[in-house]
């Protein structure tokens, strides 16, 4: 019985296509990432409470840097919450 990724002896490696990340932030040149807008910062936040990393998210390391701060802030002021409730 052959695998999916074997045929006659050869190992065949499968490509999936992922489409390239970018930021944002970037390509609508917002230099400052304000604490003040909730929703958007919202968009970068787990269900859980965790902030999405830049690998997942796309955002550069410039504004991955201020996104991480901005959501601490607007935290600490009561806009966001640190952990949603569990739901279920």
């Amino acid at each position: 019985m052959r695998n999916n990724y074997q045929s006659e002896g050869k190992s065949q490696k499968r490509y999936y296509f992922t489409r390239k990340k970018y930021c944002l932030f970037c390509k609508e040149k917002i230099k400052f990432i304000d604490y003040k807008d909730f929703r958007t910062l919202g968009n970068y936040i787990l269900e859980t409470g965790k902030i999405l990393p830049a690998r997942v998210s796309g955002t550069c390391g410039y504004h991955q840097k201020q996104l991480t701060k901005a959501i601490k802030r607007a935290r600490h002021m009561g806009l966001l919450k640190f952990v949603e409730p569990r739901r279920g």
